[in-house]
């Protein structure tokens, strides 16, 4: 048989014979006296197997094992490791379609998402606004906040996820709650007048900063935690904010830490 009409009648291309080749999986056979290769039926019998293994999603390095005559894997071995890797994966995409039908069905999904359905729930929550609040609805602190909330959400651990989510959901689970939030996010977008910079001296500062740490549950950021630390990630947190609203920030984590609300 030439190369075409092997690959014809195992049912793959004969680019795939020729890497097989390459890959040692296959062997090459004897060629003829005008340079054609001839193949037989032991190399057809071969490709069917290397077919086979490939379908049931063997990588080719599996398939070398299998294949091989004296240092090879048991077959069983290798399609049982495989039976559970399929099984873990399996497992993974029923979790991940479970995640996505809780968005899904959860309506409305934030600017921000996709966020975890804990996440987005919060974000349900702050969106109801109080009759006393006078928040506008394109706060930009409010955006900001939502944008911290959501990096919290994709970088920190499942188990710190989880009690962040828990302790932000619980901040925010009484209409009174949510109208101190908004009320805080106002007093802090106030200190972000371009035209008339407020000074970091401003009592203003001092009572953002006061009004957003009575929003913060005292158990969000464990004890000592390093708010004046001069790291790149605090730099770059503080650095997104005008100097005022910084100021406030930097108070309120202040107080927090220290447990003074």
């Amino acid at each position: 048989m030439r190369i075409g009409e092997l690959a014809e009648t195992v049912g793959v291309t004969t680019r795939t014979v020729r890497h097989y080749h390459h890959l040692g999986l296959l062997p090459e056979p004897e060629r003829r006296s005008n340079g054609y290769r001839d193949y037989g039926l032991r190399h057809a019998v071969v490709l069917a197997r290397i077919r086979r293994l490939t379908e049931l999603g063997l990588g080719l390095t599996e398939v070398r094992d299998v294949l091989a005559d004296d240092a090879g894997r048991d077959l069983v071995e290798v399609l049982t490791e495989l039976d559970e890797d399929l099984a873990r994966q399996e497992s993974a995409i029923r979790e991940r379609r479970a995640r996505l039908r809780t968005l899904l069905d959860s309506g409305e999904l934030p600017a921000e998402g996709p966020v975890s359905p804990e996440l987005t729930a919060v974000f349900s929550e702050l969106t109801h606004t109080s009759t006393t609040s006078t928040l506008p609805a394109d706060s930009p602190m409010a955006a900001k906040d939502r944008e911290m909330l959501a990096l919290l959400d994709t970088v920190a651990t499942p188990a710190e996820r989880a009690r962040i989510m828990d302790l932000v959901g619980s901040a925010v689970a009484t209409p009174d709650a949510v109208a101190r939030a908004h009320e805080a996010y106002a007093l802090l977008d106030a200190l972000a007048d371009t035209e008339h910079p407020v000074d970091p001296a401003d009592p203003r500062v001092d009572e953002a900063a006061r009004a957003l740490a009575a929003c913060v549950p005292a158990t969000l950021l464990p004890e000592g935690s390093p708010v004046d630390q001069d790291s790149g990630f605090l730099r770059a947190f503080y650095a997104d904010f005008a100097p005022a609203q910084a100021e406030a920030i930097r108070r309120m984590l202040r107080l927090v830490t220290r447990g003074r609300p």
